[in-house]
């Protein structure tokens, strides 16, 4: 008997959710995002692992500047979604966000793994190549002030070959440190965050 009570629970939050989505949605075409995202939220309140509600709100924060939210919301849900459509999805915005972000680095990893999961996406793949690009160029007007600001002398006692053990060990470990302090950023990105419409709109 308890059993059967909890799946008619269950039924009728999912349908108690749903019913938020679709006022959501109403508020989301009528550019009316406040309102959208109160109601993407009831819809999560009332059913959690609502991979749509999340996904609305998730496009519903981007929509009013809250690109850090948005960011959030799409890193929990990649790590706990199994629907390679949907992952397709998120990791795009996630790149769209990135690259407005000036995040170039980030930005192709996340067009990188939407492809990994829709290799089909048109759109991943030319923002894929746009910031590839851009990385490219950002590149290269750096690499030019460098060797101008350093000494001809300095240009050839900083040659690979010419540093010592310890300068190469030394930096290294700063990278390592680096490397260290962006996994516990995003670690705990995924802890603070909450935890998705199926068109991507970005």
């Amino acid at each position: 008997m308890i059993l059967s009570f909890f799946s008619l629970h269950a039924f009728a939050q999912k349908e108690k959710a749903n019913s938020f989505i679709e006022k959501g949605n109403k508020y989301y075409r009528n550019h009316e995002m406040t309102l959208a995202e109160n109601e993407y939220k009831k819809a999560l309140a009332a059913d959690p692992g609502n991979e749509t509600a999340g996904f609305n709100l998730a496009n519903t924060l981007y929509r009013q500047n809250k690109q850090i939210d948005a960011a959030r919301l799409l890193l929990s849900m990649s790590s706990q979604s199994n629907n390679k459509s949907l992952l397709a999805k998120i990791f795009y915005n996630q790149g769209v966000i990135l690259s407005k972000q000036k995040n170039l680095e980030q930005s192709i990893e996340a067009y990188k793994n939407a492809l990994r999961n829709d290799a089909t996406d048109k759109e991943a793949r030319e923002n894929l190549q746009k910031a590839l690009l851009e990385l490219k160029q950002k590149k290269q007007p750096e690499k030019k002030e460098n060797k101008k600001q350093q000494k001809p002398d300095e240009q050839k006692d900083k040659s690979p070959s010419s540093m010592s053990q310890k300068e190469v060990s030394q930096r290294l470990k700063l990278l390592e440190e680096k490397e260290r302090e962006i996994k516990k950023r995003v670690q705990k990105d995924k802890a603070n965050s909450e935890g998705g419409a199926k068109g991507k709109d970005w």
